[in-house]
């Protein structure tokens, strides 16, 4: 496998996690009113991508293979929560 065969396998191992991530947190922009100590839009992105990735991650680990559902479940599962939680204000 070459270095462009890994980069591109890798990117869409991620890519659900990286467009869940975006779709929240553009999600959130839009629909819910901006607090003072609120995150910044792409900082919400990146941490909730982080999430989407070590829950994609864990799926593979666990369940042997990528691509399951219950891989993608628990992916929007953790990225729902974690997103109320920073939309709560949780310490960061």
């Amino acid at each position: 496998m070459s270095f462009l065969d890994l980069i591109n396998h890798l990117l869409n191992f991620v890519a659900p996690a990286l467009f869940v991530a975006l779709g929240l947190s553009a999600a959130a922009r839009w629909l819910i009113r901006r607090t003072p100590g609120q995150m910044a839009w792409w900082k919400q992105w990146v941490v909730l991508s982080a999430a989407g990735a070590l829950v994609l991650l864990l799926g593979l680990i666990l369940l042997g293979r990528d691509g399951r559902m219950g891989s993608y479940a628990a992916l929007v599962v953790v990225c729902a929560t974690v997103q109320w939680l920073l939309l709560r204000g949780w310490k960061r």
